[in-house]
């Protein structure tokens, strides 16, 4: 596959056209393809085939703070390198215009946009697309230049006839660094190397509580702020030391900064010379199921990888008419306010030596430990969502025990937030009760006459093969509808209330100072023999922080 890139268009949250930027040939015109695009039903791919215009157009998608960029090439070309591009474009324009990416922003700086689509992609063919190395290529207009612009300074008088000026020597600056992803001659007052480890929560749980699916999706992200050209070595460990690091992670992807060699050599060395500010050093996935076997080595014998924070529980069909549900929250002791207790997974306070003040805030320091670091994890933003089917009419009676609950009838999704300071009082559970109403009618209803015409499914005199003047005058006699007892009616409204239950509950939180897959940062380490540009007696500050994030993604089914 030998395609290019022809076109890249962008448009605002109205699908008017803001920016269009051809690379190559003559692509299909932006007026044109956004109808075919808009032709297919939503959810719309990411890849579409247009096989009606001229050439067959393959168009690439992508939605970003509500702005649609559309990407277009007429010949093969590998599906998975476009989609990446367009997603680098979007990080290089959020690097160099600010997030959120907005049209407006887009707009008023067209000459760093055309700039960067331009360096990125050379002719159609994928180039530089690092955003350090962007910077060295890109020119951006500074405050003091749009101040000074159109201002005329007096400069100095030229020199004399009979003096002859030195030519200078001409310096020529290649157009790529020696490191496409590192910025050249970067210079810091400060130095300091930060990593954040955020984990992702997507698990399923069975009514009993069970786990049918739980797994972790990690992301390391690094901030390195360090004058010349640091080379740093990170080592990762799991919760049965860092020899098992390699059976633990799984689908690991790193930043081109990283030395494979290296980690293949011994999983849980990341060895690398950074980019200069914050980037993704590395991603992974680790699987929490409870472990059998050989795979148990990893976490200790017996062990069990998913300790949730929260656990929840939901029930169904409850009063006398089975019109009511309940579910409860119940919040881990070890996330109290008594803070970390022993046990807590995914520990670890700062990192190895090598330098830096302590930095509670980020695992350091000594003394009691502070809220939001691994000694004594904090708890935040919870929320519990329940799905109600679409018969729900509405929700007579909201009862929750602490915090607040809201239901709208148009987002078919009952919310109950817990704010952070009850969360703080203590780990008691906290429990919400619900009455739902839906579209039924009354008890007495059930043998009426829906049309009024005397045409009912009860003990009406008349029906379609009646005939219309009887055979003998003789009066029909009509039966009495049968008396239904309490009991009875009872036992019908909680079957007809059973459609009404939610059949699942979903918790999203956030929890500062815990990962659930036990990974956490041994040590984070500068070797000044292999850095170039620092002092031997410059030593970084270095700092680590966790962090366990659920959008709704711990789920539990009825």
């Amino acid at each position: 596959m030998n395609g290019v890139v022809e076109a890249l268009h962008i448009y605002d949250e109205h699908n008017a056209l803001i920016l269009s930027h051809t690379y190559t040939s003559r692509p299909l015109a932006a007026n044109h393809l956004l109808p075919l695009y808009l032709e297919h039903p939503v959810p719309r791919p990411n890849l579409i085939y247009l096989p009606n215009t001229n050439p067959p157009t393959l168009v690439f998608s992508l939605r970003h703070a509500n702005l649609l960029f559309l990407l277009t090439t007429s010949s093969e070309i590998e599906p998975l390198l476009v989609l990446e591009f367009l997603h680098r474009a979007v990080d290089a324009l959020e690097e160099f215009l600010g997030a959120p990416l907005l049209a407006h922003k887009i707009e008023a700086n067209y000459d760093v946009v055309a700039q960067l689509l331009t360096e990125m992609c050379d002719a159609g063919t994928i180039s530089t697309t690092e955003p350090n190395a962007l910077r060295d290529l890109v020119e951006v207009e500074g405050f003091m230049d749009k101040l000074l612009g159109n201002l005329n300074l007096p400069t100095k008088p030229p020199f004399a006839n009979t003096f002859t000026a030195p030519t200078p020597t001409l310096h020529v600056q290649p157009n790529t660094p020696a490191l496409p992803w590192r910025r050249a001659n970067v210079r810091h007052t400060s130095n300091k190397l930060y990593c954040d480890v955020i984990e992702t929560l997507s698990v399923t749980l069975a009514p009993s509580g069970r786990p049918l699916a739980a797994f972790a999706n990690g992301t390391i992200a690094f901030t390195s702020e360090v004058s010349g050209v640091p080379d740093i070595v990170m080592t990762l460990t799991g919760p049965g030391g860092r020899h098992n690091l390699g059976s633990v992670i799984d689908l690991p992807v790193f930043h081109p900064c990283v030395r494979l060699a290296r980690w293949r050599e011994q999983p849980g060395v990341l060895s690398f010379i950074p980019p200069d500010g914050r980037f993704t050093l590395a991603g992974y996935e680790v699987d929490l199921m409870p472990l059998t076997g050989e795979g148990a080595a990893a976490y200790g014998l017996g062990a069990n990888p998913l300790r949730l924070p929260v656990s929840l529980e939901i029930k169904t069909g409850l009063g006398l008419t089975g019109s009511e549900f309940e579910v409860r929250v119940q919040v881990s002791r070890v996330f109290g306010p008594a803070g970390a207790g022993p046990g807590l997974r995914g520990g670890g306070a700062g990192v190895g030596s090598g330098g830096g003040g302590g930095g509670g805030a980020r695992g350091f320091g000594v003394g009691s430990p502070q809220p939001g670091t691994p000694g004594s994890p904090v708890l935040q933003d919870l929320v519990v969502s329940v799905p109600l089917p679409a018969d729900v009419r509405n929700l007579s009676e909201i009862r929750p025990t602490k915090g607040d609950a809201t239901y709208n009838p148009g987002d078919r999704a009952l919310e109950w937030s817990i704010s952070n300071k009850e969360l703080a009082q203590g780990t008691s559970p906290f429990a919400l009760r619900c009455t739902v109403v839906g579209h039924m009618p009354d008890e007495d209803d059930e043998d009426s006459d829906p049309t009024g015409f005397g045409f009912g499914s009860g003990a009406s005199a008349y029906s379609y093969d009646e005939p219309y003047q009887a055979s003998s005058p003789v009066a029909k006699t009509t039966k009495a509808p049968p008396t239904v007892g309490a009991g009875e009616r009872d036992e019908r409204r909680a079957a007809q209330n059973k459609i009404l239950m939610p059949s699942s509950a979903s918790v999203s939180f956030a929890v500062k100072g815990w990962l659930a897959s036990g990974i956490k940062v041994e040590g984070i380490h500068l070797d000044p023999r292999k850095s170039r540009g620092l002092g031997e007696s410059v030593k970084p500050y270095k700092g680590v922080k966790y962090l366990t994030v659920s959008r709704g993604g711990v789920e539990i089914r009825c």
